[in-house]
Formats: C-alpha cells, structure tokens, sequence
C-alpha cells in the first residue's frame, strides 16, 4: 500500500527535534510522499531545502492569506524565482482566503491571491488552496483567473455542498483532513459522500487536525493512514482501493514520480478483474477511455495484449476473491479464445466468473458466442446505455452501426437460453426517460437492472 500526504507543514518548528523520526514513523506506514507548503517566504523556502533533502518530501511554495498585510513584492519575485530553480516544487501554495480569523485586511487577501494565482499560471502549477468563510470571493478570483478549468486542490475543505459542487465543476480536487474520524463528524463524512474518490487527495494538515485515535497529540504524516477505514466505508470500497486511487490522484495532478506499472489483473473490492485487451468495437462518448488509462488508480493501458501463461501469472492466488471478472480496457469477447481458457481455470478453483461487455461478441467473432461461455461464464453484465439503436448509435458509436443494438439483445436472449444470469445497465446521464425505458426493457426480457453513475468508474 502506498499513500501520499498531499498536505503536512513539516516546515515548522514542531518538526525540528524528531524529522527523521516522523518520516521513518511515514515510511513504516506507507506513506511515499509528501507534499510540504509554504506559508510565507520562510517557510517555503524551508520546504524547499527539505524537499533537496528527502527524497520523499516535495514542496509548494506560497503566501497565505495570514500573511496579506506585510507581503511585498520582493517577497513574491523570490517565489518565482525558487520555482523556476527548483524541479521538486509541484504546486503554488498554500494560498487563498481566510475571513474567519481576519488577520489579515480582507482586500489585501484579495490582491495577494489574485497574484499568487497569476504566478501559479505562469509557472503553470496547479494551487493548494485555503478557505474559511470566503467561498463567493475565492471562487471568483478563481474564475476569473482560469475561466476553464482550475488544476489544483481545495484543502481542509469545510465549506457545504452547494459550494462543494462548485468547486468539483470547476475541475479541482478536494481534501480532508484528519477531523473526518472524530466522533462529533458525521456532516463531513456525509459530505464526502458527493466527492468522487477520483476527486480526493489524503492529507492530515500536520501538525493540525490529529485523527483518533491520537486526538490531542502532534499531527504527523504516518497518521494519515488513520483516515482509510473512514474513507473505505464511506465509499465501500477496500482501504487498499482508497489507498491506490488517492495516491493517482496526487501523482497525476502533481506528478510525484511514482511509478504505476499496466495491470493485467487488478482488484476492485472483493473482485478481481481481468485487463486482456485494450481494443473495444464501440466509441462511447462516455468511456473513461476518453481521458483516463485508470480506474480506481489502476493503469489499464497495455503495451501488449496478454497471453494465457501471463493472465494466469498475474492473477495469482485467486481464492480470496468473490468473483474473476473480465472488465478491462476494452471489450473481452474480442478474445474469446482466453476468456474460455481462464475461465476454465477459475471454474476448476471453484470460483465465479462474470463478464462486463457490449453485448456485441456475436458480430466480433461471426458466430453464437453464448454456447461456448454456458458453464464458464455465471454472469453476464451487458452495457445496455439506450433504449433503441438510433440512441444507441449516437452514445456508443460502434463499429458495426446500428446492426450492434439488435445484436446486443438478441446476444441476451441467447444468454438466457444457456443458463447465464444476465444483468443490463446503463448511465444516469441518459436522463430519467431514458433510464425508465432501459428498465422497461430489462423487465420484458427478464433481466436484472443496474445503474451506473458516470462518475463512479470502477
């Protein structure tokens, strides 16, 4: 398990005494980077000479909104000159707005933010941002400053769920820190719940904001691993699964350098889907594919399509698992001659196999698919998405046009024939009518339904 702090002020003076000890402490608990931010001129340039010094440490460089009334502008020529001479600083930051203690006058914050965004937009760096009780202000510096999209993360959040929602469309990540384990909590975790994992970084904000079970003491990197159980329930998910996601997340929009190999097999939950190839005979405007080799922090690009010996290689031990699914980069039934070899595999193991597909592997290979997956294949999971071909043309844009619809039904019908459970699912972004019609037809072909949400890939 690898995990990234994307937030811990190991610049302070709190850290003096014992570093080397709360980073081995770090270590021990998995965490393989750290970002550390700076709060004014001092300590980003404290952050920086630790990021020289440890391997696993990367710094943000920023003034925060405390600090609006005695900056100059000297103070923020030396910013941007330490960025242009340093290749570990990965973000601007810690930078925003804060009207909740006021230490600062409100329009100096402003005018500091405004500059610290232009520098971050120069530099082109994503921003850590921070704010308490200034979210109308903040969120229109932002906009103004990046009318498309903001790279960056929202930390500590604390705002609602109104404000949250803005703050995802605007394109920035979001984080918790360790506040989310306390008791007295719930509002937080319920609105944790409206964050896509592929939207979340872990931080713990050391020395601030100490998870339980050490409550009272000095916050430190190694306790972000405290935060997992909270997240894996919320998201019911595995800690593993939380663990993987986050730390693509930061490595992705910070680029930490952490290397993240192509899977061939990779665990979800309690299930462990098969990566065989990475060809599909649709083009769905929707497909993860479009913008992503990942789900769930799981890198699917293959550089080549594997062969039976190495499947079996990368699959392992598989008894720990509910189910094997073919669920991977593409469409499986590209493969057939492997689906029924490893399923073969996985049914003398006494396992369970599902297949996840476009329903279109009677056209792929030419012939009735359905009879050599019966006794293989327990489930079968069909990518539905439209109610009629003509919709369904326009959302998957299949390689065989709108031949694929009535092939992918009677591709079901077939199924059934043989025995296999079959389960049809389509998007929520398809709009009610269109879901109520994919229900309707799940129901005449006595199938069950499922829906999917199109941000919860995975």
């Amino acid at each position: 398990m690898q995990l990234v702090d994307t937030h811990c002020h190991l610049n302070l003076e709190n850290y003096n005494n014992d570093l080397d000890l709360v980073l081995e402490r770090a270590g021990g608990s998995g965490v393989v980077r750290m970002i550390v931010p700076g709060i004014d001129v001092a300590s980003s340039q404290k952050a920086v000479e630790l990021s020289k010094k440890h391997y696993q440490i990367f710094a943000a460089v920023g003034i925060h909104p405390h600090s609006a009334d005695e900056v100059t502008d000297k103070d923020l020529s030396f910013l941007k000159e330490i960025i242009t001479n340093n290749n570990k600083i990965v973000a601007v930051g810690e930078i925003g707005l804060d009207y909740y203690k006021k230490y600062s006058d409100p329009e100096n914050q402003k005018t500091l933010f405004e500059r610290c965004l232009s520098l971050a937009k120069e530099v082109k760096l994503p921003v850590i941002l921070h704010n308490r009780e200034a979210s109308s202000e903040l969120l229109t510096i932002l906009k103004n400053t990046f009318p498309d999209e903001v790279k960056g993360v929202m930390h500590c959040f604390s705002a609602d769920k109104a404000i949250l929602k803005k703050v995802l469309d605007m394109g920035l990540y979001v984080s918790f820190p360790g506040n989310i384990t306390f008791p007295k909590a719930e509002g937080i975790r319920d609105l944790i719940r409206y964050v896509p994992l592929e939207k979340l970084f872990l931080e713990t904000d050391s020395p601030y904001m100490t998870p339980v079970p050490f409550r009272g003491k000095r916050n430190e990197p190694a306790y972000v691993r405290n935060m997992l159980d909270i997240y894996a329930n919320i998201y019911r998910l595995t800690p593993e699964d939380v663990a993987r996601t986050t730390t693509h997340n930061a490595n992705q929009l910070f680029d930490l350098d952490i290397e993240e190999e192509s899977m061939i097999a990779y665990a979800i939950r309690d299930s462990l889907y098969l990566n065989i190839t990475n060809r599909c005979t649709n083009r769905c405007v929707f497909c993860v594919r479009q913008y992503s080799d990942y789900v769930k922090g799981h890198n699917l690009k293959l550089s080549h399509e594997p062969s039976v010996e190495k499947t079996l290689e990368a699959m392992g031990d598989i008894s720990g698992f509910d189910e094997v699914v073919f669920c991977g980069y593409g469409e499986p039934t590209i493969r057939m001659d492997i689906i029924k070899e490893i399923a073969s595999y996985v049914k003398r193991e006494g396992g369970k196999v599902r297949l996840t597909t476009n329903g279109q592997g009677d056209l792929i290979n030419g012939r009735e698919i359905a009879q050599e997956l019966s006794g293989l294949v327990d489930n079968v999971s069909v990518s539905l998405n439209a109610p009629n071909s003509e919709a369904y043309d326009k959302l998957c844009r299949s390689d065989f046009g709108r031949e694929a619809y009535d092939a992918m039904i009677r591709f079901i019908e077939s199924c059934q024939k043989r025995g296999i459970d079959v389960e049809l699912t389509c998007l929520d972004m398809i709009g009610e009518e269109a879901v109520g019609e994919c229900k309707e037809i799940a129901r005449k072909l006595d199938v069950n339904f499922r829906l999917r949400y199109l941000d919860a890939v995975g």
